[in-house]
């Protein structure tokens, strides 16, 4: 046999060919085992050894060749057995493979396990090939590779090996379940072939990356939906690690996959409550500020668009609005009032609801009639061509819905202390998601809210409107001019409460052309004052009759004060003479009066301010004034310049400031005046009352 019928170990894999495929690097797996290789001849002695057997038994090729192989390393005791396996090769030719242990040069013992075969070389010659490795050694790897595979089988992980050009290798039973994807539809296809995430190529990029660096990528985040499960959001954890051989050759990436959408879907249930708690929180706040019917309803649509619903319209069943208790039928027609609606974006589902302020009604087949008859929710998850019909107050409203995308429809019921006031109406058409239990829960809350702060609001307007009538009825209508005087007035209510005022004004046409002017303020509200200052109102009609000078009238009003509940009242009564062109007045604790000339500043009428009427035993003294045309008395009550913010002195100066110039036209005046001092929070009544002498 010569040495040419072998290739040593350094020339095991010989040089690339020029021509044909070009063939795989090496791995470095017999490295890492470090196999030997020994020939022996038909005698025993050994004719070839490689440097890995110096390794293994601790001879060089110089100590070992020629030398018979039993007797450099197999103990005495076991020489029988190696000759007798020896010549059972050379004679059958069948191959032996087995573990004994062999004695190395340093005279220590080691288990080596063995694979012999008989060779034959082109002279004929018979010759054995012994190939050998450390037995500890290939124990420890087929535990390590045994261990790795079922680790890779049995993990709960999802693991995937891929070459370095992103091909999968090998993949776990637990990510065939996480993709969905059985491994053979894996194995050897590209990671975007076998995969079909919206965000692939952020995931390749990331491989690619790891690949480069070598800097494993950990716990990277995605969400997405699998095909086993296309209608649900799914989220995995991914970590990336480069694969290299114990020479540093990269082999490729492992991916370890990890499902967390367990944990994902709590997360997103537990951010949705906090958020359906803070819009509970906000509307607590925003919903029912004011008194208003139609601002508590914008207040509402504002607070769901677009957390809870992309177009929402909040329409209030017209009996409830007017206060109106009735016994609705069971599948009858409804009237609603539209009071507010509102879009996330522009839709053309705006123009299939009713606008605010419009008057709308709604057959018994209507889902929002239904909403209104039963008290309860009405929840169309999935809106279909059938659905819409129900929904929308015709078909054309209907088919502007189909246009705008609307797939989900929520209807709750307004209802306060146990009436039904009207309905919320929600639609979704570009939030994805339908509505679900939680939104009619959620729903449900907030019409709630809303219900009980429209219930108040009407009822709050109903009273108002019901006093203003009463408290109107019993102010004078009077011609815009008499003798020798043009006259405006004015009477604005309280703008924070219901209640009944007390303020009064009056014009009382006396003999020989002579005007009496009275402002009178009875102090408190309610239904008392408002009678009581009818009651003084007429009574001053009558003496006035009398002609009787101011200070007298004031004297016999103070006596039927006197007689009446407790009631304290501030009044101004003033005659004036055309003829004489004399203003005489007389002042029971009441607020100045202004007089404005042409050409002059304003100013306050110093009148002796007097004892309030009511008190008893209190002189009142006339004075006179002059009035030339053109000279303008403004008569008023406190509510006009009183507020809980300023100075007194600092409204009464504010009030000349409006007369300084004033406009030409009286009721103009009269609108400069309240729209300058009077506050949204005012909380009295205002009389006003300006005559203009001719």
């Amino acid at each position: 046999m010569t040495a040419e019928s072998f290739r040593s170990a350094d020339d095991a894999h010989g040089p690339i060919p020029e021509s044909g495929p070009p063939t795989p690097p090496p791995t470095g797996l017999l490295d890492v085992l470090s196999v030997a290789a020994m020939v022996v001849d038909s005698e025993g002695r050994i004719v070839f050894w490689t440097p890995q057997a110096e390794d293994l038994f601790g001879y060089t090729a110089q100590e070992a060749l020629g030398k018979y192989a039993a007797r450099l390393f197999i103990h005495p005791e076991h020489l029988k057995a190696v000759a007798r396996l020896f010549a059972e090769v050379l004679e059958t030719g069948r191959s032996w493979a087995g573990a004994f242990p062999i004695r190395h040069k340093d005279g220590g013992s080691r288990l080596m396990e063995f694979r012999n075969m008989r060779l034959q070389d082109d002279l004929g010659d018979v010759y054995a090939l012994g190939i050998a490795a450390d037995h500890t050694l290939l124990q420890r790897v087929e535990t390590d590779l045994a261990l790795c595979e079922r680790l890779i089988n049995q993990s709960p992980i999802g693991l995937a090996l891929l070459d370095p050009d992103l091909r999968y290798l090998l993949v776990n039973p637990a990510l065939e379940r996480i993709d969905g994807i059985p491994a053979t539809d894996h194995v050897g296809r590209h990671l975007g072939e076998a995969l079909s995430l919206p965000d692939i190529e952020t995931i390749e990029s990331a491989l690619r990356q790891v690949l480069t660096t070598g800097t494993p990528l950990l716990d990277q985040y995605h969400v997405g939906r699998p095909p086993t499960d296309p209608d649900h959001e799914h989220a995995w954890s991914l970590s990336f690690y480069r694969l290299e051989d114990p020479g540093g050759r990269v082999l490729g990436a492992a991916t370890s996959v990890v499902d967390v959408t367990e944990r994902h879907r709590a997360a997103a249930e537990a951010d949705r409550a906090r958020r359906r708690l803070a819009l509970i929180a906000d509307a607590s706040t925003r919903v029912g500020t004011t008194l208003e019917v139609e601002e508590t309803a914008r207040e509402l649509a504002e607070i769901a668009v677009p957390q809870l619903a992309d177009v929402v319209a909040v329409d209030v069943l017209d009996s409830a609005l007017a206060c109106r208790r009735s016994r609705r039928p069971d599948n009858g027609p409804e009237l609603f009032r539209a009071l507010a609606l509102k879009a996330a974006q522009p839709t053309v589902a705006l123009h299939a609801a009713d606008p605010p302020g419009d008057l709308a009604a709604y057959d018994g087949d209507r889902l929002v009639t239904l909403c209104v008859h039963t008290g309860r929710p009405v929840l169309v998850r999935h809106v279909g061509d059938q659905d819409l019909p129900r929904i929308a107050r015709d078909a054309e409203a209907g088919s502007l819905l189909a246009r705008a995308g609307v797939h989900s429809y929520l209807a709750v019921p307004l209802i306060a202390h146990g009436e039904v006031l009207g309905a919320l109406d929600l639609k979704r058409t570009r939030n994805p998601l339908p509505f679900d239990d939680d939104d009619v829960v959620l729903a449900a809350e907030l019409a709630g809210r809303a219900a009980v702060a429209i219930d108040n609001a009407r009822w709050f307007q109903s009273v108002r409107n019901t006093a203003l009538t009463l408290q109107r009825s019993l102010l004078p209508d009077h011609p815009p001019r008499h003798t020798g005087l043009e006259l405006a007035s004015r009477y604005q209510p309280a703008q924070a409460t219901s209640e009944v005022g007390g303020d009064w004004y009056d014009v009382i046409p006396l003999s020989d052309d002579r005007t009496a002017l009275v402002v009178g303020d009875v102090m408190g509200n309610g239904i008392d004052a408002a009678a009581t200052m009818g009651r003084l109102r007429t009574a001053t009609c009558a003496y006035a009759d009398l002609d009787l000078d101011p200070e007298a009238v004031l004297q016999h009003l103070d006596k039927i004060t006197c007689d009446l509940e407790h009631y304290i009242v501030t009044c101004l009564y003033a005659v004036y003479d055309p003829v004489t062109r004399q203003c005489r007045m007389a002042n029971a604790g009441h607020m100045p009066p202004a007089l404005a000339r042409p050409g002059r500043s304003p100013t306050l009428l110093d009148l002796p301010t007097g004892a309030p009427l009511g008190v008893g035993g209190i002189a009142f003294e006339t004075t006179t004034a002059r009035l030339d045309p053109g000279d303008l008395l403004v008569l008023y009550t406190d509510g006009l310049v009183e507020t809980r913010y300023h100075p007194l002195d600092d409204r009464l100066s504010a009030l000349l400031g409006f007369l300084d110039e004033p406009p030409h036209s009286l009721e103009e005046t009269c609108d400069l005046l309240l729209y300058g001092l009077r506050h949204s929070d005012d909380h009295d009544d205002v009389a006003l009352l300006i005559a203009r002498a001719l």
